[in-house]
């Protein structure tokens, strides 16, 4: 069958609807913009409004026979070689919970990386899977997690051949990758499907000297978010699969359960559209990107203080098998100061914007979207903070534990912690006890704590000392961490 790339079903879809001047007396209720405020039509613009159409009964008709989102979806799975892809407006929050309700059912195991990002843990109390948790490999040096290996997976296994599937994270925020066709070919082996969480890798199929992207590598099940290192709008996100050891209708009706029934049609219109851009001009735009970013790179390394983490400092052996370089990962400990500082200072008095902060990093992601005039703002604003950084308060210690003392034993399953009896105690009483909720320094989202974990004086050190060094907990009940929630009646 030809595939035309140059087509854009949404996208068209939406051009006749705006041509033929349909009439809407169906939600939404701003009708075409005249509804919105005007203050509001002043900030976002009447196009805004023009492309928030219902998905059928608006793009499509009330049958949706004109395949318009089916079409859509097709040509984005031809253009990364998948045999089926889904679209969610809902982020990859939701396209990973769809995946793994897909593979396992309440109390079967699945194995998962403990570097996952909360979304999954979410996944784990929503459906009540049992985790075998694979340890990751931790850099106790820079204090970071690297995926685990094929050979942890196939360890885990071993230990759990009633196993549904696995579950891996790659790239990692920091640009980590793991050895994907490794993996599969552990799972396969068993006739089990490996789910890839490629949340930061939509840029990864179109260009040959990034990482191999999951479905190329073997991977049965793809999450992938659009609009991190793509150029969708935020929520848009795609799952993507292939192979027979999961029917794709089962796929489909696991993430209709999760699913909103009114789905965006602007994001729809955003996947639509990056999918033409990058099927047509993927490796020129992704090439320049490269370049880009290693320019800036280079420019950052002659700033004194300041280091961006390479191949050198995250790939070899007990590390990450592969590294995308554009998160670019800058570490400040030359400078003293945290990340949460550089993060503060460059938005205050810079304006600009980091991603990924932790206690020693803050990250720099470039993309196709950036050019020389970005990069060098980016670059300016760094060698203005590296001269800034002398005057800043001296920084907080962050006590972060050691990889052995970071993990906790998984007492309760995730959803029995979350859903059973719990109370608040004080912090300084807490360890021993099993907590009843995720406890997530974000970005970049990984939970220090899961519902069901028995907690340790370390872990709540660290967490306690970062929230006073800067550190964003979005997810306690308590966000002073003054108390936590713990299931009722239970002590070591």
């Amino acid at each position: 069958m030809t595939v035309d790339h140059t087509r854009a079903p949404v996208l068209e879809a939406l051009d006749e609807y705006r041509r033929k001047g349909h009439l809407s007396f169906t939600p939404p209720g701003h009708k075409q913009a005249r509804g919105a405020d005007p203050a509001v039509r002043e900030v976002l613009g009447d196009a805004v409004f023009h492309g928030d159409v219902l998905a059928s009964g608006g793009l499509d008709d009330r049958l949706t026979r004109g395949r318009v989102l089916q079409r859509s979806q097709e040509l984005m799975a031809d253009a990364v070689h998948a045999e089926h892809t889904f679209f969610s407006t809902c982020g990859s929050s939701l396209s990973v919970k769809a995946a793994m309700l897909s593979v396992a059912g309440p109390h079967e195991k699945l194995l998962i990386g403990r570097d996952a990002h909360k979304s999954v843990v979410a996944g784990l109390i929503i459906s009540g899977i049992e985790p075998v948790w694979v340890e990751p490999r931790w850099d106790a040096e820079r204090h970071l997690a690297h995926p685990p290996s094929a050979e942890d997976f196939d360890r885990a296994f071993e230990a759990h051949p009633d196993a549904r599937g696995a579950l891996v994270t790659s790239p990692t925020p920091y640009g980590g990758c793991a050895d994907l066709r490794a993996v599969a070919e552990v799972c396969h082996r068993r006739s089990r499907p490996l789910i890839v969480d490629e949340a930061w890798g939509a840029h990864l199929p179109f260009h040959p000297d990034l990482p191999s992207w999951a479905m190329d590598a073997g991977a049965d099940i793809c999450v992938t978010s659009i609009h991190k290192m793509g150029s969708g709008l935020e929520q848009g996100s795609v799952f993507h699969l292939q192979g027979d050891l999961v029917p794709p209708a089962l796929l489909g009706m696991r993430a209709d359960l999760l699913g909103t029934t009114s789905p965006s049609v602007l994001i729809f219109a955003g996947l639509d559209g990056w999918r033409r851009q990058m099927a047509l001009h993927g490796e020129e735009l992704m090439g320049g990107a490269l370049d880009l970013a290693g320019e800036v790179r280079s420019a950052i390394e002659e700033i004194d203080g300041l280091h961006v983490n390479d191949r050198d400092d995250f790939c070899g052996p007990g590390l990450s098998d592969d590294l995308d370089p554009l998160p670019g990962v800058v570490d400040l400990a030359g400078l003293g100061i945290t990340g949460f500082q550089a993060a503060d200072w460059l938005r205050e008095h810079r304006h600009i914007d980091a991603h990924l902060v932790d206690h020693r990093r803050i990250g720099a992601q470039i993309t196709h979207g950036d050019d020389r005039e970005t990069t060098g703002q980016l670059l300016e604003a760094l060698r203005d903070l590296a001269r800034a950084a002398r005057d800043l308060p001296r920084a907080p210690r962050v006590e972060v534990p050691s990889p052995a003392e970071l993990r906790m034993e998984q007492a309760v399953l995730p959803r029995d912690a979350f859903f059973g009896p719990a109370e608040d105690v004080p912090v300084a009483r807490a360890a021993g006890r099993v907590a009843a909720e995720m406890i997530t320094p974000y970005p970049p989202g990984i939970p220090a704590v899961l519902p069901g974990e028995r907690l340790t004086e370390p872990v709540l050190a660290y967490l306690r000392t970062g929230l006073a060094a800067g550190m964003h907990l979005p997810d306690p009940t308590d966000p002073e961490l003054e108390t936590v929630r713990v299931l009722a009646g239970d002590a070591e």
